[in-house]
C-alpha cells in the first residue's frame, strides 16, 4: 500500500465517480480502476461497491478512507514544515470542548509570547476530535473533562490513542443561563426545577455517544433538549428561550458578558477538567506556559474549584 493509492482513494471518495476522479488525477479510468483492485485485493477488502448508478463507499471503506485521510494530511504537514518549509515560525495549537477558560488562557499564551515568531490554532470542537487532533498531533493539547459515567470509556481511548490526561482541577456542576431566566436567583437548582425549561447540548455528530456529551448527566431523560454546534449560538438560545446548558461554573466574564450565570446543581455531581497530550511527546515552552494559565484561571475560581494541580507561584 503506497500514500499514492490512498490518494486516489480519497479522490475517487470525494468525486463520487471513478471517471471524474482519474480526470482530476490526470490518469486514465482503466489504470485508475486497476490500481484501486489491486489496493483492494492487498487490503483483503472492498472498497468501493460498483453498478451501473456509478460507485458507492463500503462500511469497511469508509473506515479504510478515514485512516488514510489521518496519514495523508499527516504527511502534507511533514511535507511543509520540513521540505517545503513555507512556514518558519513555530506553531501551537490546542483542541477543546467548548470552554470559554480555555479560550482565555490561549489568548493569555499569545499575548505572553506574541504573533510575530508564532503561529496559534485554536479549535473549539467535539470531543471525538478533540481526541483525534492530539494523537494526530494536528493539536498539542486537548481540554475536556472527565466524570464517574464517561471515566472508563474516555480512558481506554486514551489508552488505545497513546494519551495522557493530566487532570488539573476538580469542580461541581453548574446550570448556565441568562441572568434573568426564571431561576437565575436561586442559591441551587435541581434537575427537577429544570424540566420546564429546554436543555442546551452541543452537537457530536458522527460520534454522538452519551459518553462523548460535553454535558454531565447526559443519559437523564430531558423533556426539552436542543444540539447547536457553538456556544454563540447557545448562548442566544439561552436568552431567546430561557433556555440552560450544564457546565462546570468557571466563568470568563471578559469574554462572554456579564448577562450569563453559573448557579450550583443540586447534589453531588463533580467533574474533573484536564488535559490530554500524546505520551512520550515533551510539551513546547507554549504548552507549558498555556498549562499555567489553565491552572492559575481555576485557582481564581472560587470554592467550587478544587485545584488537583498546583498552579504557578505568583511573583511579587
Amino acid at each position: 500500500m503506497t500514500l499514492q493509492q490512498m490518494k486516489y482513494a480519497i479522490t475517487i471518495a470525494e468525486c463520487g465517480s471513478m471517471n471524474e476522479a482519474a480526470h482530476k488525477l490526470y490518469i486514465t479510468q482503466p489504470s485508475l480502476s486497476s490500481m484501486i483492485k489491486e489496493l483492494e485485493k492487498e487490503l483483503g477488502i472492498v472498497l468501493f461497491s460498483r453498478s451501473n448508478r456509478g460507485i458507492s463507499i463500503t462500511q469497511e471503506g469508509e473506515e479504510f478512507l478515514g485512516y488514510a485521510r489521518q496519514i495523508i494530511e499527516q504527511y502534507n504537514l511533514l511535507q511543509d514544515r520540513f521540505v517545503d518549509r513555507t512556514s518558519h515560525r513555530t506553531k501551537f495549537s490546542v483542541s477543546t470542548q467548548h470552554y470559554s477558560f480555555a479560550v482565555k488562557a490561549f489568548i493569555e499564551t499569545a499575548k505572553a509570547f506574541g504573533m510575530d515568531d508564532y503561529e496559534f490554532a485554536i479549535h473549539e470542537t467535539k470531543t471525538h476530535e478533540v481526541l483525534t487532533h492530539v494523537r494526530n498531533m494536528k493539536s498539542e493539547i486537548g481540554i475536556l473533562y472527565l466524570n464517574d459515567f464517561n471515566r472508563e470509556a474516555l480512558t481506554k481511548i486514551f489508552h488505545e490513542y497513546a494519551l495522557d490526561f493530566h487532570p488539573l482541577f476538580a469542580c461541581d456542576i453548574s446550570v448556565y443561563l441568562w441572568k434573568n431566566h426564571p431561576l437565575a436567583s436561586r442559591d441551587e437548582i435541581s434537575i427537577e426545577q429544570l424540566r420546564p425549561y429546554p436543555c442546551l447540548s452541543f452537537e457530536q455528530g458522527d460520534y454522538n455517544s452519551f459518553y462523548f456529551a460535553e454535558e454531565v448527566l447526559s443519559t437523564y431523560d430531558y423533556r426539552k433538549i436542543i444540539k447547536a454546534d457553538d456556544r454563540a449560538t447557545l448562548l442566544n438560545l439561552m436568552v431567546g428561550l430561557n433556555a440552560y446548558t450544564l457546565c462546570s461554573g468557571i466563568i470568563t466574564e471578559d469574554l462572554n458578558g456579564s448577562d450569563y450565570i453559573a448557579v450550583p446543581l443540586a447534589g453531588e455531581n463533580r467533574m474533573t477538567i484536564g488535559y490530554i497530550r500524546k505520551q512520550r511527546v515533551e510539551l513546547s515552552v507554549l504548552a507549558r506556559h498555556y498549562v499555567e494559565q489553565l491552572k492559575i484561571i481555576g485557582a481564581q475560581s472560587g470554592d467550587n474549584v478544587t485545584m488537583l494541580s498546583a498552579p504557578p507561584q505568583t511573583r511579587s
